[in-house]
Formats: structure tokens, sequence, C-alpha cells
């Protein structure tokens, strides 16, 4: 029985054709032929069976056969904002797996500590999108570009804020003790800073603006384990299963 092939196509049931990177994917590497069986995601929450109905050099056609609307396996809205890493292969890892896991949105933060002041927002999409398809995720995380931390967090938001730091003197709750005892439909925000930390008028400023300040546990953490670690216990106490 041969594997089922995953495709993300954002209008799936008003288009006959696959995007032109998955085109190259299909017909090039998986040398699909009409007749193949493949499945399409459109990253709202629905997968489609489809069949493909041509193959050309450039384009590869297709005809859906079932439309299967799926059940997300969290409850409420999981958003990460987090400082970009020097070494940019750190922060794509983070982003790959925190898709695996189950993430809504991912934002980026330019903080003063900052190391790393541009971001391929392009690069970070197509590693989402490849780990969205790889993990079977129906929803699409979505991917927000480069932006100051002080715009970031006078931005109104839904939901529970946190803002994750290592600062001993300002007072911090347990992050994953106060997801547990949240609503777990309600949406929630997390910030985690760069590889110096959030500076303490950063934290204050968050503090002012709504934000509850988190840890993460006793140990201290590298940026992009401290991102993977907010989302998995955002998962863990949102998870329906």
């Amino acid at each position: 029985m041969k594997e089922a092939r995953y495709f993300y196509v954002p209008d799936a049931p008003i288009q006959t054709e696959l995007p032109a990177e998955e085109t190259s994917h299909a017909l090039r590497v998986l040398r699909l032929q009409p007749g193949d069986e493949l499945f399409l995601m459109d990253g709202k929450g629905t997968f489609y069976r489809a069949v493909v109905s041509m193959a050309s050099s450039k384009h590869c056609a297709y005809r859906i056969l079932e439309t299967l609307p799926q059940q997300k396996t969290w409850r409420g809205h999981v958003h990460l904002a987090i400082a970009p890493t020097k070494m940019m292969e750190r922060m794509e890892w983070m982003a790959e797996k925190a898709t695996e896991v189950g993430i809504d949105e991912l934002s980026f933060l330019h903080c003063r500590f900052s190391e790393r002041k541009t971001l391929r927002h392009d690069r970070i999409e197509k590693i989402v999108v490849s780990a969205a398809k790889q993990s079977r995720k129906a929803w699409m995380p979505r991917v927000n570009a480069l932006q100051h931390f002080a715009d970031f967090v006078r931005e109104p938001r839904e939901g529970r804020k946190l803002i994750a730091h290592c600062y001993p003197e300002i007072a911090r709750t347990d992050c994953f003790a106060l997801l547990q005892a949240a609503n777990p439909d309600e949406s929630v925000t997390v910030l985690v800073g760069p590889e110096g930390d959030f500076s303490v008028d950063e934290v204050r400023l968050a503090l002012d603006a709504g934000y509850e300040s988190v840890h993460l546990g006793p140990s201290r953490l590298r940026t992009e384990t401290a991102g993977l670690v907010a989302v998995m216990m955002a998962q863990f106490a949102k998870n329906k299963l």
C-alpha cells in the first residue's frame, strides 16, 4: 500500500491544479501519473481525497473525490512570539517542531538584546508548510514577519497573554500550572525572549500591557528550546484527547 501523499492547496475546492512548487514535488520527486491518488490540505481544517487527472512537465491537475473535514485536536488559539536566534537554523528547527506539535500562530520579535535583526519570513513559511504536511496538520499556522517588541505588546489581543523571562526579582508564575488552571478554550499568547533574555524594561512594558509574568521551569533554556517548551505546555493543557 502506497503512503498517502499530502499537498498544500489553500483554495483546493475552487482550483484544478497543484501550485507550482507542489507540482514540481509531485511530478519530479514523486513522479505521479494520471490516476494516482493524493490528498490536498487547505490549511483551514479540511483534507480532500483527490486523483491526478492530468500530468505534464509543468502542470498537475486533480479531481476531488471526497471532502474530509477534520477536528482540531487542541482548544483555543496558541500563539508563540519569539526573538530569532543568531543562528537561524535553530529558529528554523523550532518552527518545524512547533508546527509538528501544534501551533496556530508564530510571530518574531526584535528585542533590545536581539542578535538577529533580519528574518527570511518566506523561508520560515516554507518550513512550516513542509512540517504541517509531514505531521498531517489540517490547520496551517500563520507566520508573521519580524516586529519590534514594543509594537507587538501594545497591540490588542484576546485571551491570556504571558511573558516568559528569567528575572527572579519580578514575581513569576509557573507557566504550565497557569495554563492548566485557565479556560482551555481561551486563546493564549506566549512571549519568549532572545539569547540574552528580554530587558527588564521590556518585561515591565509587557506587564503594563496586560501580560502575565511566567517561568518555564527550573532550568535555563536556550531560546529555541524555550519556545518549543512553551508550545508543548499549551498543547498539554489544551489537548482534547
